[in-house]
C-alpha cells in the first residue's frame, strides 16, 4: 500500500491523456448508470422504529395505515366570517377536489370553536411519502377557489404540502450553499496558489467527483433506499474533501518544484509528491471511510444514507487525487516550463539576466506565532488548550435529541405559516396518538369496546383534547382496530410527551391491555419521534465504541505507534465534544528525516501548517455556508462540522498536538520498528514517519 500511490501517479504522469480521458469517462459512466437505474427512494416502512413502527406495521397489514391528509382553511379577509359565503366556498372546494384522481374523499366542513374559520379535510390516495409529489393538483385547486372567492382567505396545509415545501426549500438551500461556497472557495484557492488555472483544478476535480458519486449513489439506493438526505451529504463532503485532497497534493508538488529549481521534470515532481501527499490522502480517506462506516451500526435508514454518501464521495475523491490529478499536474508542469523558457529567452534576447525566484518560506509569521506557545511552554500550552476545549465541550452535557418535525421547520415555508394558523383555530390537530390493537376476528367486539373505554378515560385527562365520542376503526377481516386520540399540544412539548407516557403506561394497561391474546402498540407524531430518539440512543454506545476502536487501529497502523493511536482517539473525542458543546450553546441554548523527536514535531507541523490551515479554511467555508440555510438540521450539521474543523486546525493542530508530542518525545513513536539504516549502524532516520494529523 505504501508504494501504490506512487505507482499510480507514475503511470498517470507517463500517460497523462489516457488518465484524463479515462477519468472523465469514468465520471460519465457512473452518472449515466445511475440515471439509467434511477433512484430508489425510501418508503414509509423504511422509517419504522420501535413500538411506533410495530403499530404502523399492524395498521398497514389491516389496511388502516395513516393516510396523507390536507386541510383547507377558510377564513374572512377582514372582520367576522360570513358563514354563508364560507360554506359556498367549501362546496366549491369539495366539488373541485372530488374530481381529482389523487383524492380519496373530502370530509364535511368543520367550524372552529370561536367561529372565525372553517376547515375542509381532504384525504389523499397512495402512500404517505408519495403525497408530496401528488399534492400539487390539490394546491392548484385551492388556489382556484381562493381566486373565485376574493372576499375570503382560502389556504391549504397538511403533511403533504409541508413535505413538498421542505423539499423545495432544501433544493433552494443547496443552490444557495453552492452560490456561497464556490466563489469563496475559489478566492481562497486563488490566494493560496496565485493562479486561476491552479485554483480551478481542485474545484474541477471536486465537482467531477460529486457528479460520479451522484450516479453511484443512485445505484447504491437499490441496496439501501434513499431517504433524501444522501445528496446533501455528498455535496457537503464532496466539495470539502475533494478540494482538500487536491490541495494537499498540489501544495506538495509546488514545494518539490520550488526545491528542484528546474532540475527535475514534471513527471519526477509528481512522483515525489505522490510519495508523501499521495499516501497521506489514502490514509486520510481510508480513515474517514472506515470510521464513517460505523454509522451503519445504527440500523437507521437516514444514518445509512449519510454513511453511504460519505463513503462513496470520499472514495471517489481519493481516486481522483491518485489518477487524474497527477496527469493534470504533469500537463500543467510542461505548460509552466514552456512559459518559463519563453520568458527566459526574451530576457536573454533583451540582454537581461535570467533570475530564479527564491523559494518562499513554508511557514509564515502567523503560523509561527500560533505554534510558539507549544514550542516554548508545551506543558502549560497543553493544559490551557485542553481546558479551553473542555470548557467549550461542557454544554454538550445538556444535549437534547429530538426528531425534526413541524415545530423545527422554517416558517418561511407558506404551508407552515398556514399550519400555524390552522392549529391556532383547531388545536386538536396539533398531535394525534394512534392506538393499534390486533387479535383474532372473534374478539373484535371486545377489542372495540376496550378501545372505546380507553378513549373516554384519556379524554378525561387534561393532557388530551375533548372531542366527540371516540371512534374506533376496524379492518375488514376484524383482526385490527385503531383508535385516534387528539392532543392540543405540539409534538416536542412536555405535555405531548407526558400524554404518550400516560397512554402507554396507564390507560392501555387498564383497558385493552387487560385482554388476553391482544397485541397493542401506539404510534403517531409523538411516538414516532420519541421511539426514534430512544432507538438512536440505544445504538450510540455501539457506534461510538466501534468508532474509537477503528480510529485507534487506523492511526496506530498508519503511524506505527500505539501512543499516537491513543492520542488520536483522545483528540478526536475532544474535538467532537467541543463541536457538540458549541452546537448546544448556539442552537439549543439560544514528514521529518534524520531529526530528533522535538525537531520532527516542530519542523513537520511548521512545514505543513500553511496547507493544513488552507485546507481547513476551505472546509470551514463550505460547512459554514450551510449555516445560512433554512432547514434547522442543515444549519446544525454545517455549524457543527465548521466548528470541529476550526478547533482541530487551530487549537488541536497548532497547540495541543505539538505540545503533547513534544512532551512525549521519542516515547510517542513506540513500538516503532528500527529502520534498516539503524540496523546497519546508521543514525536514526525515520524517513517514512508521517506527521500525525488528527481529524
Amino acid at each position: 500500500m505504501r508504494m501504490r500511490p506512487v505507482r499510480m501517479a507514475r503511470w498517470s504522469a507517463r500517460h497523462p491523456w489516457r488518465a484524463i480521458v479515462g477519468w472523465f469517462v469514468f465520471v460519465l459512466l457512473c452518472l449515466g448508470a445511475g440515471i439509467a437505474a434511477g433512484n430508489n427512494p425510501a418508503t414509509t416502512k423504511d422509517f419504522w422504529v420501535g413500538e411506533a413502527g410495530r403499530a404502523e406495521s399492524m395498521a398497514t397489514d389491516g389496511g388502516l395505515q395513516r393516510r396523507p391528509t390536507e386541510h383547507v382553511l377558510i377564513r374572512a379577509r377582514s372582520g367576522p366570517l360570513d358563514t354563508e359565503r364560507a360554506t359556498a366556498a367549501a362546496r366549491d372546494l369539495t366539488a373541485r377536489m372530488d374530481a381529482l384522481p389523487e383524492v380519496d374523499r373530502v370530509a364535511s366542513p368543520v367550524r372552529s370553536k370561536d367561529g372565525t374559520a372553517l376547515r375542509v379535510t381532504v384525504v389523499m390516495k397512495g402512500a404517505e411519502l408519495d403525497a408530496r409529489k401528488n399534492v400539487v393538483p390539490l394546491i392548484d385547486r385551492t388556489a382556484e377557489v381562493a381566486a373565485a372567492h376574493p372576499d375570503l382567505v382560502v389556504e391549504e396545509t397538511g403533511s403533504p404540502a409541508i413535505s413538498k415545501g421542505v423539499n423545495d426549500q432544501r433544493g433552494e438551500d443547496l443552490a444557495l450553499s453552492e452560490r456561497l461556497s464556490l466563489p469563496v472557495t475559489l478566492v481562497i484557492l486563488l490566494v493560496v496558489f496565485g493562479s486561476v488555472v491552479m485554483a480551478g483544478v481542485p474545484l474541477l476535480l471536486a465537482l467531477s467527483s460529486i457528479a460520479a458519486t451522484m450516479g453511484l449513489a443512485m445505484l447504491a439506493s437499490h441496496l439501501m433506499p434513499d431517504p433524501g438526505v444522501g445528496t446533501n451529504m455528498i455535496l457537503l463532503m464532496g466539495l470539502a474533501v475533494g478540494v482538500d485532497y487536491t490541495l494537499f497534493y498540489l501544495k506538495r508538488e509546488r514545494e518539490e518544484r520550488s526545491r528542484a529549481a528546474g532540475r527535475l521534470s514534471p513527471e519526477a515532481l509528481v512522483e515525489l509528491a505522490a510519495a508523501t501527499a499521495g499516501r497521506a490522502v489514502v490514509v486520510s480517506g481510508l480513515a474517514v471511510i472506515v470510521c464513517t462506516a460505523t454509522l451503519y451500526l445504527a440500523t437507521d435508514v437516514i444514518f445509512s444514507s449519510l454513511a453511504t454518501g460519505t463513503v462513496l464521495v470520499v472514495a471517489v475523491a481519493v481516486l481522483s487525487s491518485l489518477t487524474v490529478l497527477p496527469a493534470l499536474l504533469v500537463k500543467l508542469g510542461h505548460r509552466a516550463e514552456r512559459r518559463a523558457a519563453k520568458k527566459a529567452a526574451r530576457r536573454v534576447k533583451r540582454g537581461e539576466p535570467v533570475r530564479t525566484k527564491a523559494a518562499k518560506p513554508e511557514n509564515g509569521r502567523i503560523f509561527g506565532a500560533l505554534m510558539r506557545p507549544a514550542q516554548r511552554r508545551p506543558a502549560i500550552t497543553l493544559c490551557v488548550s485542553v481546558l479551553v476545549m473542555l470548557a467549550v465541550a461542557a454544554p454538550a452535557l445538556g444535549l437534547k435529541l429530538i426528531d425534526p418535525g413541524k415545530d423545527t421547520f422554517s416558517r418561511s415555508i407558506p404551508a407552515m405559516r398556514v399550519y400555524d394558523r390552522l392549529t391556532a383555530a383547531f388545536p386538536e390537530l396539533l398531535v394525534k396518538h394512534e392506538v393499534v390493537a390486533r387479535s383474532t376476528p372473534g374478539r373484535a367486539p371486545r377489542v372495540r369496546q376496550a378501545l372505546a373505554e380507553l378513549g373516554r378515560n384519556a379524554q378525561a385527562d387534561p393532557l388530551f383534547a375533548r372531542t366527540a365520542e371516540p371512534v374506533v376503526r376496524t379492518s375488514a377481516d376484524g383482526r385490527t382496530s385503531v383508535l385516534e386520540l387528539a392532543v392540543p399540544h405540539p409534538a416536542p412539548s412536555d405535555e405531548a410527551i407526558a400524554s404518550l407516557d400516560h397512554l402507554r403506561h396507564r390507560y392501555i394497561p387498564a383497558t385493552v391491555g387487560q385482554l388476553t391474546a391482544v397485541d397493542t402498540a401506539v404510534s403517531g407524531d409523538v411516538a414516532r419521534g420519541q421511539d426514534y430518539v430512544h432507538h438512536e440512543r440505544s445504538k450510540l454506545p455501539l457506534v461510538i465504541g466501534f468508532l474509537l476502536l477503528l480510529t485507534f487501529v487506523t492511526t496506530a497502523v498508519a503511524f506505527r505507534s500505539v501512543v499516537v493511536g491513543l492520542l488520536g482517539v483522545v483528540l478526536n473525542l475532544l474535538s467532537a465534544a467541543a463541536a457538540l458543546g458549541a452546537l448546544v450553546l448556539v442552537f439549543q441554548g439560544t514528514w521529518a528525516q534524520g531529526m530528533t523527536a522535538r525537531e520532527a514535531v516542530l519542523d513537520g507541523i511548521a512545514r505543513s501548517a500553511k496547507v493544513v490551515t488552507s485546507a481547513a479554511l476551505v472546509m470551514v467555508t463550505i460547512f459554514a455556508a450551510f449555516v445560512f440555510l433554512h432547514l434547522t438540521e442543515m444549519k446544525q450539521m454545517g455549524f457543527c462540522l465548521a466548528v470541529a474543523v476550526l478547533l482541530d486546525a487551530v487549537v488541536i493542530r497548532m497547540m495541543i498536538l505539538p505540545a503533547a508530542l513534544l512532551l512525549l518525545g521519542e516515547r510517542a513513536w513506540r513500538p516503532l520498528r528500527p529502520s534498516r539504516r539503524r540496523a546497519a549502524g546508521a543514525p536514526s532516520a525515520p524517513a517514512d514517519r508521517p506527521l500525525p494529523h488528527v481529524g
